[in-house]
């Protein structure tokens, strides 16, 4: 076992939108790395999946007995460490002067950094890791001004790149020991908030993948011409467009389905926008499902279809990928990096329910022989790219660097 001590700190864990973040936690554990599990809440919630049960169990949520449950820690933290805690206290006025939250936020975030910093400090966590930079970031960052302990930011992107100085993102890259960015275009939008000098503290490492979601499946594609879109319903994955598009495609006289994996916050729009064209029989809704479920969607399916305006990089392509899907999808973010136009799947602007249906009618009218071809080559380069234990090794490295780099600045001897 290592004699690091790794804590991670999550806005909402385990969530169904989250399992990456389960992947990677357990790859880490794999090559001995103790791991503690944080998040603000996700205690309640409907889950699906047999894991996030478990994990649910070995995570400890600070929100849990409710804001007024942290006075206890703010407490005990100014009585043990009052100089910390007032720098502490400075830093979170700082970081309210214009940000889209106004300052009682912002001392919740203290009062959460309170009660973190005290379990960090009895555990003997060593090193603070948090996945997005929004307010998990924001806590993690005041938990290590209050403990000393250093902490590391995974980001995924696209929240962040909308409003960095209203999150106060460069503050919590600058004072991070090391930052993790999902794809190269992530780290491209993340060396916008830091001066130069600062870049070589931003590391690519991937999403992975784990060989038990891909081995040992039928891969063959279905004979339906049925497409899976996988994602919250919601205005940012696209999915009224893609109605839009199947709506185009049926005028046509085109024979297709289309499955909508997931449930959120726009599902009466979609089913409203379905009724409008008469696609029910044709677009098929199918609610929260688990990833077993998800799997099992892709693998009815000949191919994944997102219009999305803004993602990082979606997971779902990575797994659809892996089980030899063609993707097709909007050329945004992080997308190109994996989605090659024509070799492995199709790419068209955002935005564009005309592009977004040619691209359906190209999939639906190319060969079984050719969409075999292309999914092969999809699979080649996502396993080639996102293998979860050599990003885990990645991860590895830098939590490791970060510690001796700790030692040497502070001359302590590790025995």
């Amino acid at each position: 076992m290592s004699a690091l001590r790794i804590a991670y700190l999550i806005n909402q864990y385990p969530k169904v939108s989250h399992s990456f973040i389960r992947r990677e936690i357990l790859a880490l554990e794999r090559q001995g790395l103790a791991i503690n599990r944080f998040a603000l809440r996700g205690w309640e919630g409907d889950l699906v999946d047999a894991e996030d049960f478990v994990e649910r169990e070995r995570t400890r949520y600070i929100l849990q007995r409710g804001v007024f449950g942290l006075l206890s820690s703010v407490l005990e933290i100014k009585l043990t460490s009052p100089i910390r805690y007032i720098k502490a206290l400075g830093l979170a006025f700082r970081m309210s002067r214009r940000a889209d939250r106004s300052l009682p936020y912002h001392l919740i975030y203290l009062a959460e950094a309170c009660r973190l910093a005290l379990w960090l400090k009895r555990d003997g966590v060593t090193h603070l890791h948090a996945h997005f930079g929004t307010n998990s970031a924001e806590v993690a960052m005041l938990a290590s001004e209050l403990s000393g302990i250093p902490y590391s930011l995974m980001i995924h992107g696209s929240e962040e790149f909308d409003k960095p100085e209203f999150i106060g993102l460069p503050e919590k890259l600058r004072r991070a020991t090391f930052v993790a960015a999902i794809t190269s275009f992530c780290r491209s939008q993340l060396y916008r908030s830091l001066p130069y000098a600062q870049w070589n503290k931003v590391h690519v490492v991937h999403c992975g993948l784990e060989p038990a979601f891909y081995n040992n499946v039928d891969m063959r594609l279905p004979a339906r011409p049925r497409f899976i879109c996988v994602g919250r319903l919601c205005e940012q994955k696209g999915q009224l467009l893609l109605i839009e598009a199947a709506a185009m495609l049926a005028r046509k006289g085109l024979a297709f389905e289309l499955v909508l994996a997931g449930d959120g916050e726009m599902r009466k729009e979609v089913e409203a926008l379905i009724a409008k064209y008469n696609l029910e029989s044709r677009v098929r809704i199918t609610g929260w499902i688990s990833s077993d479920q998800v799997k099992q969607e892709i693998l009815d399916a000949r191919a994944m279809v997102m219009a999305s305006f803004a993602e990082g990089l979606p997971v779902v392509i990575m797994e659809a990928m892996s089980l030899q899907r063609p993707i097709l999808s909007t050329w945004i973010a992080g997308v190109p990096e994996l989605v090659i136009d024509g070799e492995n799947g199709w790419l068209y602007p955002p935005g564009s329910v005309e592009e977004l249906a040619l691209a359906m009618e190209r999939c639906l009218t190319t060969s079984t022989e050719d969409l075999s071809r292309m999914g092969r080559l999809a699979r080649a380069r996502v396993l080639e790219r996102h293998d979860i234990d050599h990003e885990a090794d990645k991860l590895h490295a830098l939590f490791q660097q970060a510690d001796d780099d700790k030692t040497r600045l502070t001359g302590a001897v590790k025995w």
